[in-house]
């Protein structure tokens, strides 16, 4: 596709995920490219412009004069969640589409904002969720949909990262995380199992753990969670910032189990096994730019004035489930979820 027909991103926040993914996925992508950079330091957004070959850059300051650019037909935030409203309101409010980092907020508040006004602007929303996207998800998928597991009985999941003295301050800060690892991480395994299984659960019960009570003041260390649905599936999760780095989706059915592992982190290949029938299943899947495809399918969305499958009502619909779990944590009891 020339260069002109292509869709033009403004990618907002340059952090880690930004630099070590987002922006190198624009060269991959058929339909999208970099029109703008826009960071609170405007000489490191001035830098990455250069090096990523992105014709405008702007400091936070400056974020309407990006919007103002005819240039920039989307953005790509990618901030702590509790800067995504500002961002996501302003662009929505300039006509501009929204690729938004998970989790898509950082309370149940700020997300029903966002799809209020992107819905009242006339644009696009959705929630940045790779799996949608990524092959081994897509494979696993396909086998719970065409039945090859039977009928879905009990969802294993976790991810979780080891979190030393040198990670990022703002992932402990309340405000500006909205939580710990079950914001940061958990979020995967609670939009991934309900994707996978096209239903949405109806309880949620879970526990919270903090061993260093010095680093994690605001939010928890560790949660541990389960989740019940109207079908009778259960799924059992937890995430936490004092292990190494896993993560694991593992789908236990009357025909069989596959289990996926690595599931969530991008950066290994992934590995399938499982029993189905009786009979053993092995499958790797190789590794690849996992932020590419999901930029690829909002840019075809935007072309062709059509929807997303990762929509800001689904990156809504987790935030209501994180609410209902840190509710039941705090209360220690079990919580209806009402969507």
């Amino acid at each position: 596709m020339k260069a002109k027909n292509k869709v033009g991103f403004a990618v907002i926040g340059l952090g880690n995920i930004a630099q070590s993914s987002v922006l190198p996925a624009f060269a991959r992508c058929k339909r999208a490219k970099l029109a703008a950079l826009v960071s609170r330091d405007r000489k490191k957004a001035a830098k990455l412009a250069r090096l990523y070959k992105a014709p405008k850059s702007y400091s936070n300051e400056e974020y309407a004069a990006c919007l103002a650019n005819p240039e920039v037909a989307a953005v790509y935030i990618a901030t702590p969640q509790g800067e995504h409203l500002e961002f996501t309101v302003h662009a929505a409010e300039a006509g501009k589409h929204v690729l938004c980092e998970k989790p898509l907020a950082a309370n149940v508040e700020q997300s029903a904002q966002m799809v209020e006004a992107c819905e009242r602007h006339g644009v696009l929303l959705m929630t940045a969720y790779r799996k949608y996207f990524e092959p081994s998800t897509l494979f696993l998928k396909k086998l719970i949909h065409d039945g090859k597991l039977g009928k879905i009985d009990v969802i294993h999941t976790a991810f979780s990262e080891l979190h030393g003295p040198s990670s990022p301050a703002w992932l402990r800060d309340a405000q500006l995380a909205g939580g710990g690892p079950m914001m940061d991480l958990g979020v995967y395994c609670v939009n991934t199992s309900r994707w996978l299984v096209e239903e949405d659960p109806v309880e949620a019960s879970a526990r919270v753990w903090t061993h260093d009570t010095t680093r994690y003041r605001e939010v928890e260390e560790g949660l541990t969670f389960c989740l019940q649905f109207a079908s009778g599936l259960v799924v059992q999760g937890s995430s936490t910032y004092s292990s190494a780095m896993s993560s694991f989706i593992y789908v236990q059915g009357t025909k069989g189990w596959v289990c996926l592992s690595p599931a969530f982190a991008f950066e290994e290949e992934r590995r399938l096994s499982g029993k189905i029938n009786g009979r053993w299943l092995e499958k790797r899947f190789k590794l690849i730019d996992e932020f590419a495809p999901e930029i690829e399918a909002f840019a075809k969305a935007i072309q062709h004035n059509d929807t997303v499958a990762a929509d800001g009502l689904q990156g809504h619909r987790d935030m209501i489930i994180l609410r209902a779990l840190y509710d039941s944590a705090r209360n220690q009891e079990p919580v209806d979820i009402r969507y």
